[in-house]
């Protein structure tokens, strides 16, 4: 049977379903029995409303008369002109869309409609689009709402108003970043047989691989599937993305094997790009066979990331093969392709090839840009070209090619390397007039080649320059002159600099310890050093081999052995295998203090760790011999050392004079 309700159409274009207060005329023949499901279908008289009505499962009874009586109550809901929704990951697009609610009703004997609990009387706007689990339910004129035996609405693929207001919450708590949350929520509306949308849970996907957690990702597709809603290929790439990032690139591939929808390009070359960064170029190729027989065909990324690979696995000429291939294809090769290739000509050390690459790359129809030049530059630079770099940045300013930022570091780098400090400074001068505003990485190279002149006012001094220019200093600046002043001696205003970093909004790094650490223990000053390590613990910094080293040397420099030995035990105690400058440090401070038996016996605990001496190990130990006075036996073990290749003719040499 059904039932026709008449709706009126409101301001702006709203059309609203007002309260049932009519009668139901049976149909000839039609009869609902108790707890049966109808449908409605809901019309608009006037012609502004054209779509259809999306709406749930009604249950009701009916009376001999087939009379709907009195409706507790009515809920009305108005959407503009331009909202859309998605409900379980379909969309619902079309022009005055609905998405109803239960309603539940009381049935009589006489098959009436009596007494509705609730009823939702909704309004929707010509514009808005609804998802409904996965597909698109675009309707265009159907202006009824219809009771059926299946439910109310268009089927069986309706949801429900809990399905709705689950979804809705799910998405609360992912936009939350409430991840765990959300995926016990997914669970419980699993089990209770609601459809999730599959874009919060992509949302999920994505957030669980962000923080490496790629087991619960997989299993939040694992729960979409068996729900019953159907993933699409953004949320198959995005768990996929997740597993390349970890580095499961066998799960990948699974995963790729498997999926429900057929693979996009987007799918393919984010395995790609992660099998090429893993060195696995011939793998990579052969996925790129399969991509093809699946009739997904390779785009200029694809292309970009196999040459590159190609360049670094099997040459240039691999590389220009599959240029050759992309272009034969009808694929257009971008600058980022040409750019590809020009480094990888570089690399090989074929400058002047590169150049003419470069010279020829109008006629492929693509102009070299800032990067392009970059690339050429660095090259230059590395093999001393200097004249050749600077013709080149004459070019570029010929052509219109602004340089940037890096260019100009590249060069300052290069003349700093070269002693040319005075032409570096010129150089960052010269930025401000081409637009372009030095930055850390321009100083740094500037304040390295003070600190290696050990000419460490002018060091202070740019620095200066660099913070009034408010281009602040980063902690590779501050790690090069805390290097320069620990080497000098001055560790009393290292500890100052440091003490200060963090309040210059410059948190130090573990290197930046190990400088100023090293620096104490150098100076005579472990028990400072000590304090130090206990610092960089205490907020977070786990200290290194080259930590435990630094301070184990200085208590051994210090006459401190047994110290030292227990601070070597501690670093075995916390997971720290020692190695041989370790092992070394004490042997020495051992022989100093004219202990060379005992440093034999150390020596055996090393080999017993399985740490191998050094040729430094055998000169120590040879020089506590002689140091103890057994300068003749000293020789006979130096020689004996040297005979078997333990001590090198050189070394063997420079021991024996001092001796």
């Amino acid at each position: 049977m059904d039932l026709i309700v008449p709706c009126s159409q409101t301001k702006d274009g709203f059309c609203s379903f007002h309260c049932v207060h009519s009668h139901i005329v049976r149909k000839s023949g039609s009869r609902a029995g108790i707890g049966s499901r109808v449908s409605v279908r809901i019309f608009c008289s006037e012609s502004g409303f054209e779509s259809g009505f999306v709406g749930n499962k009604v249950g009701f009874g009916l009376n001999e008369k087939n009379v709907i009586k009195n409706p507790r109550k009515l809920w009305v809901c108005a959407v503009n002109r331009s909202e859309s929704f998605a409900v379980n990951g379909r969309v619902l697009n079309h022009e005055t869309g609905f998405v109803g609610n239960k309603v539940g009703f009381g049935l009589n004997e006489e098959n009436g409609i009596k007494k509705p609990r609730k009823i939702w009387d909704c309004a929707v706007n010509r514009s808005e689009s609804f998802a409904v689990n996965g597909r698109v339910l675009n309707q265009e004129k159907k202006p009824l709402l219809q009771f059926n035996g299946n439910g109310l609405g268009s089927g069986s693929d309706q949801p429900n108003y809990d399905e709705i207001g689950s979804n809705n919450h799910l998405r609360r708590l992912v936009r939350n970043g409430e991840l765990d949350e959300a995926f016990k929520f997914l669970e419980s509306m699993v089990y209770r047989g609601d459809i999730p949308d599959i874009v919060p849970c992509t949302s999920m996907i994505r957030g669980f691989c962000r923080f490496r957690k790629t087991r619960k990702a997989t299993k939040v597709l694992e729960i979409l599937e068996e729900s019953g809603a159907v993933p699409d290929v953004i949320t198959y790439n995005v768990l996929i993305g997740g597993y390349c990032k970890s580095g499961e690139l066998e799960n990948a591939l699974r995963l790729l094997d498997r999926m429900s929808v057929p693979p996009d390009v987007v799918t393919y070359n984010t395995i790609l790009r992660s099998l090429c960064d893993s060195g696995k170029f011939k793998q990579a190729m052969q996925v790129v066979n399969r991509q093809l027989q699946r009739g997904c065909y390779p785009d200029v990324f694809t292309y970009t990331i196999l040459i590159e690979a190609a360049c670094k696995d099997s040459g240039v000429g691999e590389a220009m093969k599959l240029l050759d291939e992309m272009r034969s294809k009808g694929c257009k090769p971008d600058i980022v392709t040409y750019n590809v290739l020009i480094n990888g000509i570089c690399k090989e050390g074929n400058l002047d090839e590169a150049i003419e690459f470069m010279n020829n790359m109008p006629s492929f129809g693509c102009q070299p840009n800032v990067i392009t030049h970059n690339i050429v530059l660095r090259s230059m630079c590395s093999k001393g070209r200097w004249l050749d770099a600077e013709n080149l940045l004459s070019d570029m300013l010929k052509k219109g090619c602004s340089p940037s930022v890096v260019t100009f570091n590249i060069l300052i780098n290069f003349l700093c390397r070269r002693g040319l400090i005075s032409r570096a400074i010129d150089v960052l001068e010269k930025m401000p007039n081409y637009g372009c505003t030095p930055n850390s990485l321009s100083y740094n190279p500037l304040l390295h080649g003070f600190c290696k002149e050990k000419n460490m006012e002018r060091a202070i001094e740019y620095l200066g320059i660099m913070i009034s220019r408010g281009c602040y200093p980063d902690i590779v600046t501050y790690n090069t002159l805390l290097t320069a002043l620990c080497r000098d001696g001055d560790v009393e205003v290292a500890v100052e600099i440091l003490d200060q970093l963090s309040d210059k909004g410059c948190a130090p790094v573990l290197i930046t310890y190990n400088t100023v650490i090293d620096g104490l223990s150098k100076a005579g000053k472990t028990d400072e050093a000590i304090k130090l390590l206990d610092e960089m613990r205490k907020k977070g910094h786990q200290p290194d081999i080259i930590t435990h080293s630094s301070i184990v040397a200085g208590l051994s420099r210090e006459g401190k052995i047994d110290e030292a030995i227990r601070f070597l035990h501690e670093m075995e105690r916390v997971g720290i295998r020692p190695n041989a400058v370790t092992y070394n440090a004490i042997m020495l401070g051992l022989c100093k203090v004219r202990d060379t038996a005992r440093a034999i016996d150390f020596l055996a605990y090393m080999v017993s760790k399985g740490c191998k001496p050094t040729e430094a190990t055998y000169t120590i130990l040879v020089e506590g011999v002689a140091f103890e006075g057994l300068t003749k036996e000293a020789l006979e073990l130096l020689n004996e050392l040297c005979a078997r290749g333990f001590v090198k003719k050189s070394a063997a040499a420079q021991v024996a004079e001092k001796m």
